[in-house]
């Protein structure tokens, strides 16, 4: 049985508050865990009117709270936005409070526009420079405590002491990550939701170039998909109208909260506007829960993915929580539905 898993973005949606998307990320990551899912992510973006998730952190710790058994991480921490050893002390605390609960997931984007990035970089040297492999080399020193002895480093405790990191996971939507976590040994996750680099190039050099390593023996590939599912494909369709409409504004520029079925479906839309969101599709599963199941299955099969991570843009809440739930029987991880 393919596992399946949550890329949760706390879509903040038209009409509602991004307080409310919060709330409802919690409501969410308990009734996927009631459904047997295996992960629930939260992303780190700033600035997005869209996305309420600016704090991966505080969010995996509210969420494992509030659930039993799903795995909780992020999808993922902006690396090049965060001190090596803060991500090292926070991820060290969420494991001591959640053993064997936790992931981290590392991104080498600042997830958001370049006067942001530079807000929250400035008091950092060379706040423009793409330091990711020297931010990441340092967090695994952290973890290895393999500073030389006159490294000034090699003097610092890490509290919470004695717990180890979780296990670090390395995204992606090009084949850099795929290259770097593969010599490395870690795990990988490419985010075929909105990557324009072909996934099964970027998920298969993983597996084909991986060395077996202190952090994983074997590779673990995780697929991030989109997928929208409903009873019917037509009212499928309808649900993904709102991601249809989130898209062509995203590639306009204008981030704005997600649309519902309404107002995309009264949106004036040109030919040229209808045939981007054609070409996205090929990046949305819509249909019905068998339609939605055989594609991604068949998906899964090609790129030879160890998991899906499931990220579904559906501006009514209960309206999302039926879709994973129905996603849930249709891959046989739950009874519930």
């Amino acid at each position: 049985m393919l596992p399946i898993s949550v890329l949760d973005l706390s879509f903040v949606t038209s009409g509602s508050t991004p307080s409310a998307a919060l709330a409802n990320t919690l409501d969410l990551s308990r009734h996927a865990d009631a459904l047997g899912y295996t992960r629930y992510w939260v992303a780190e973006h700033h600035n997005l009117p869209s996305i309420a998730s600016s704090s991966p952190e505080i969010m995996i710790g509210q969420i494992a709270a509030v659930t039993k058994h799903i795995r909780v991480g992020s999808g993922g921490v902006m690396l090049p936005n965060h001190a090596p050893l803060m991500v090292a002390e926070r991820f060290k605390t969420l494991e001591a409070l959640f053993p064997d609960r936790i992931d981290l997931g590392l991104g080498r984007a600042p997830g958001t526009d370049p006067v942001t990035t530079y807000a929250l970089r400035q008091r950092q040297e060379e706040p423009g420079r793409d330091d990711f492999m020297e931010r990441l080399q340092e967090l695994i020193l952290w973890e290895t405590r393999e500073f030389p002895e006159t490294h000034p480093f090699s003097r610092v405790e890490i509290m919470p002491s004695g717990v180890s990191l979780p296990p670090i996971w390395l995204l992606g939507s090009s084949d850099y990550s795929a290259h770097l976590s593969a010599r490395l040994g870690m795990g990988f996750a490419f985010a075929h939701h909105f990557a324009n680099h072909d996934a099964t190039d970027a998920m298969l050099s993983y597996r084909n170039e991986f060395r077996p390593s202190r952090w994983r023996d074997k590779p673990h590939a995780i697929l991030g998909v989109a997928a929208i599912c409903a009873e019917t494909e037509e009212e499928a369709e309808r649900l993904a109208s709102g991601a249809d409409l989130n898209f062509l504004r995203r590639m306009r520029g204008e981030f704005g909260p997600l649309p519902s079925p309404e107002e995309a479906l009264a949106y004036p839309y040109t030919p040229a506007d209808r045939e981007m969101i054609r070409r996205n599709r090929t990046r949305l599963f819509v249909g019905s829960p068998d339609m939605v199941r055989t594609r991604l299955q068949e998906l899964a099969e090609v790129t030879k993915a160890d998991e899906l991570m499931i990220t579904s843009a559906i501006h009514d809440h209960e309206a999302r929580k039926r879709s994973y739930g129905l996603l849930a029987k249709a891959f046989g991880i739950s009874a519930l539905f």
